[in-house]
């Protein structure tokens, strides 16, 4: 199989050692995204307009690695209040529609750069 690192401007540079996304055969594993602006480098503010700006990122990496949100199969998400998870869930409808893909909901003492929440993503695009 052939492993293809994914990048788009369209999306937040990687903050450290690592791609935006990289695709093996038909699956992209996208990398965490906070919710930071891709022109200004800086974090939207508050918990919604950080999760809003992650899927808008998350998004972005979908379309330059030739698939789009629904294609995405599991995400992982990081929080640093669980008391924000029905706010995620609202994110989430809409953003997205059923069948929903798998996922996963954690609590953290702290994300990089001071987000509140982080969203990663495997996608398969067949």
């Amino acid at each position: 199989m052939t492993r293809q690192t994914i990048s788009t401007d369209k999306a937040p540079a990687a903050v450290g050692t690592y791609s935006q996304a990289v695709k093996v055969g038909n699956t992209v594993y996208v990398s965490g995204q906070l919710g930071l602006d891709p022109v200004t480098m800086e974090l939207q503010e508050g918990f919604e307009a950080q999760a809003k700006q992650a899927f808008e990122n998350i998004k972005a990496i979908c379309e330059a690695a030739g698939g789009s949100l629904n294609d995405v199969v599991k995400f992982n998400v990081s929080l640093t209040d669980l008391n924000d998870f029905a706010a995620l869930n609202e994110v989430f409808i809409a953003n997205l529609s059923e069948p929903y893909p798998a996922r996963a909901a954690v609590q953290v003492a702290a994300l990089p750069k001071g987000g509140v929440v982080e969203i990663e993503s495997i996608l398969y695009i067949a």
